[in-house]
């Protein structure tokens, strides 16, 4: 057997084996003890729900009633394990789990060796600025830019660095315009997100590369463009001739962009209280209570325009959509989140993660819970009845009143409504360097229809041919 040959069955046994495990996953629990395994299940199917809408109560409620409602999310996951315990049934769902956990890496492994769900990502090879101009926050990240020398280093790979003064702020966008109209051929920020977003505006504004430093607390953008998060000084290589461009698609909340996401809602409330940097657990739990029961706050609705088609299975559920004209309302949703193309939603592991940066539409994730029940029924995840999740190449909202709070990358702004919120596909051009330990791999999401068509494949057609590139792969 030659190795195309051993490949194909590797993959068509992966999909058997986790075909098998998850029968064995469901069947184990309902036929081991008869009808009072039947029982079991359902007092941890009812615990599970319980324990979510007891967090609802936990956020919606002051006083007595929101201790007692911790004290129950607390007991009621405990209680269920004690009955589990007590029926010498424990061991079942554990090894339950182990089953559905061994399915879902084997099903993953199985499809990921067809290649049909790698996202190509198109590199140009460009010669290195001549003139680079980049700032640099010292305090962003606990002080990452001194730790890490980043000034330093920059200079030495003759770029001309802007050191932000902490005592005083500073308008970064007419930094950045000056630095352009002085000549710089390439704009750069060592800082976080919100920084990262106004400048690179200035820089597609011009059409000159821009340069992510993962010098930020959380460096989401630096992340999903496969950037070192850990060594942010690894970054300033795509400033040497081993750098490369992407061209990536830029968000804007009317004329604010944004690299990540625009929040509506009750986060972005939330993060306006002066006192939310200071102490943000106490802060977010004073206010919450009215914010998710609309006793403060804005009454918001979205209206998604030219709903895009939804992505691959398992990615992005087109909920909402209308039949007739393609458009989209949320009405009344707690929180929204537009973002900078969508989020994963199919994979625990991949939440908070784009696997594209460039597919030219924005992600929208509306949340609207009324009750308990409702909350527990996120557990659902996309299907959740108060989950909404879509595909918009525009996205207005609007509110009961003139201006409505809104947190673009992180920074907290009023701006007037309606907000409208577009992308400009590839508007952005991103110089990184080559070799990128942080792309990660791309995941498959788990179709179980493909797993059993791929059980069943016989020969060589179980691996299709697929000429797409990897992501993080060059295409010169």
């Amino acid at each position: 057997m030659d190795f195309d040959g051993r490949a194909h069955a590797r993959q068509r046994w992966a999909a058997r084996s986790a075909l098998v495990a998850a029968a064995l996953a469901v069947m184990l629990p309902l036929g081991y003890a008869g009808a009072g395994s039947l029982l079991l299940i359902a007092l941890g199917v009812l615990g599970t729900g319980l324990t979510v809408a007891a967090l609802w109560w936990v956020l919606t409620h002051r006083g007595p009633a929101r201790v007692a409602a911790g004290a129950l999310a607390l007991v009621t996951p405990a209680t269920v394990v004690g009955f589990f315990a007590a029926a010498q049934l424990l061991w079942v769902p554990v090894v339950s789990l182990a089953l559905w956990g061994f399915a879902v890496w084997a099903g993953k492994y199985a499809l990921s060796s067809t290649k049909s769900h790698v996202v190509s990502v198109t590199e140009y090879r460009t010669p290195a600025p001549a003139r680079a101009f980049l700032i640099m926050n010292p305090r962003s990240g606990g002080g990452k830019v001194e730790r890490f020398a980043l000034k330093e280093k920059a200079e030495k790979l003759g770029a001309h660095v802007r050191l932000l003064d902490p005592e005083r702020h500073e308008d970064v966008a007419a930094l950045a315009r000056r630095a352009v109209a002085d000549g710089a051929d390439l704009l750069g920020v060592a800082g976080g997100d919100g920084t990262q977003a106004l400048v690179a505006a200035v820089a597609a504004e011009h059409g000159i590369p821009f340069l992510v430093v993962s010098a930020g607390t959380r460096n989401h953008f630096a992340m999903d463009l496969g950037l070192d998060r850990d060594d942010p000084a690894a970054c300033l290589d795509a400033l040497t001739d081993d750098g490369v461009e992407l061209r990536v698609d830029l968000g804007f909340a009317d004329t604010y962009p944004f690299v990540n996401n625009a929040s509506f809602g009750a986060y972005a409330a939330v993060v306006q209280s002066p006192a939310y940097r200071n102490d943000k657990v106490r802060t977010t739990l004073e206010l919450l209570p009215e914010l998710l029961t609309h006793q403060r706050g804005p009454r918001l609705t979205a209206r998604i325009a030219e709903t895009g088609e939804p992505m691959d299975a398992g990615k992005v559920a087109d909920a909402g959509k209308a039949p007739d004209a393609g458009d989209a309302v949320i009405d009344a949703p707690q929180a929204l989140l537009v973002s900078n193309n969508p989020y994963r939603m199919d994979d625990p592991a991949g939440l908070g993660y784009r696997e594209r940066l460039g597919s030219g539409v924005l992600g929208v994730l509306g949340v609207k819970v009324g009750s308990a029940a409702e909350a527990a029924g996120l557990l659902l995840g996309r299907h959740a009845t108060g989950l909404t999740v879509l595909t918009a190449r525009e996205v207005v909202v609007d509110a009961d009143r003139p201006e409505v709070e809104v947190g673009v990358d992180g920074e907290a702004l009023v701006l007037p409504t309606p907000v409208r919120c577009r992308i400009e596909p590839g508007a952005l051009r991103v110089r990184v360097p080559h070799n990128r330990p942080g792309v990660p791999e791309t995941k498959p999401p788990l179709d179980w229809r493909r797993l059993r068509k791929l059980a069943a494949a016989v020969g060589r057609t179980a691996l299709p041919k697929n000429r797409t590139f990897p992501r993080g792969g060059t295409r010169l």
